[in-house]
């Protein structure tokens, strides 16, 4: 019975995807039907020897994208559902698209992206073999709530067959290893462009996240991520398995386990961390070191996150952030405010979300604006739906005034933008909004 199951349950899903494929869609749909009628199918799956996940607030996509290109450059054959569909649902596809009428899974390894909130429905019947936690910020507040919710969450999907691979510098992803023994941690050392203080808007790190007591830090990287202790219950970070020893955005690289250098395409510590990631992956899977450093040096994101764009002969680049997460927002301005050749900025806000309307703004006022008042911004463009929204925030930057633009629709900012033709320029926006951008470029689809 088991096997006319499997074997139909499969067969089912095949022909919807390739049906789906064929209309320009695929990535949920096929593994939701199949779902309805086979409820505890991937319960009947066989795993392949190795199965990765990857769950947490920023990064997911771009940190599988780049496990999966070290994977593949190493020998590997890889099933993933790269194409960003990390619900329930969404796995369900790739995981039987990719198996046998049989019901195996016909590749070398299993590559999860994962929903924080969806991981605990996911991993009910099967469960990776090791568990990324890569960060935990606020992230859409209207449906995740507070990050330390969402680690409640993720906790539920845990279990003790799994390694966890953690980020260490982040404290509520840390703790979600306290005390456990399959652990695997990743991390930075101090680094140059570290501070002292928190700098941001607000501080998710301030108390302990395994007794509730304030906690210090040492330095920070950015955020509440950096070496941070408890003097009650004494929490804190440790040694990390994987280390960035090194980041140099000058000259563009770091360095890994004080071993391992691997240039930069971009600049950004977000892009640190997910490389860090996708090395540590690699180790996992006994890809070697050198052929991961050949796949991640210079590595060009192909999700679209940077971009270059041309308006009126002048260049400039997109930096696509993730709405409703401010964290993600202050990363896009930590790289347009260094920048010495001083750029105008655009900033857009035109649709709120891709997966449910609210006209919820409140999440502007979390992300650093301060930050573009400084001397290496020349202006500010605020556009789009939301952008007096933008206007009534950016009045409490100390931005003077003369320095901000406001235009209530993209082109209209974007043809503000083709004036001076002598410095660069930076837009930040959303995902969704990116294409609206992208679609008045002279030149579509150049990665950086």
């Amino acid at each position: 019975m088991k096997r006319i199951r499997v074997f139909l349950a499969v067969l089912l899903c095949k022909c919807l995807r390739f049906r789906a494929r064929l209309i320009g869609r695929g990535s949920s749909i096929p593994g939701k039907i199949t779902l309805k009628i086979f409820p505890n199918i991937l319960g009947d799956i066989e795993m392949p020897d190795l199965v990765i996940a990857v769950t947490g607030s920023n990064g997911k996509t771009s940190t599988v994208e780049m496990i999966n290109k070290v994977l593949l450059d190493g020998g590997l054959t890889v099933a993933c559902n790269s194409e960003g569909s990390n619900q329930t649902e969404g796995v369900a596809t790739c995981v039987l698209a990719n198996s046998s009428l049989s019901g195996k899974v016909k590749t070398d390894v299993l590559l999860l992206e994962s929903d924080e909130q969806y991981a605990q429905y996911t991993f009910r019947y099967f469960q990776p073999d090791y568990f990324f936690i890569t960060n935990l910020y606020r992230d859409q507040l209207t449906r995740n709530g507070h990050p330390e919710w969402i680690a409640n969450v993720i906790s539920r999907s845990l279990s003790d067959k799994m390694t966890l691979v953690l980020n260490r510098d982040d404290p509520l992803v840390s703790s979600l290893g306290h005390g456990r023994e399959k652990v695997i941690y990743f991390g930075a050392d101090h680094l140059d462009s570290d501070t002292t203080i928190n700098d941001s808007v607000y501080n998710d790190g301030y108390y302990c996240p395994v007794c509730k007591h304030p906690m210090k830090y040492d330095y920070y990287h950015y955020n509440h991520i950096g070496s941070y202790h408890c003097d009650n219950c004494g929490f804190k970070k440790e040694k990390t398995d994987y280390t960035l020893t090194e980041a140099n955005f000058d000259e563009g690289y770091i360095v890994i386990n004080d071993r391992y250098r691997i240039s930069l395409a971009f600049k950004g510590i977000y892009h640190c961390y997910n490389t860090l990631a996708a090395f540590t992956a690699g180790q996992i899977a006994k890809v070697s070191a050198e052929s991961a450093i050949k796949t991640l040096n210079n590595y060009n994101m192909t999700s679209g996150r940077v971009q270059k764009l041309v308006f009126g002969g002048r260049v400039g680049t997109l930096l696509a952030s993730k709405h409703e997460n401010s964290i993600s927002y202050d990363r896009s301005i930590d790289v347009a405010r260094a920048d010495k050749e001083k750029p105008d900025v655009m900033i857009i806000v035109d649709a709120i979300s891709r997966k449910y309307f609210t006209s919820e703004t409140s999440w502007l006022w979390d992300i650093d604006f301060e930050k573009l008042n400084n001397e290496n911004v020349h202006n500010v463009v605020l556009a789009g739906r939301y952008c007096y929204d933008l206007a009534a925030r950016f009045e409490y930057t100390g931005i003077p005034a003369e320095k901000i633009h406001v235009f209530e629709s993209i082109p209209a900012g974007a043809d503000w933008l083709k004036q001076d033709k002598d410095r660069p320029f930076y837009v930040i926006t959303c995902f969704a909004d990116s294409g609206k951008v992208l679609s008045l470029s002279e030149i579509k689809g150049v990665k950086l």
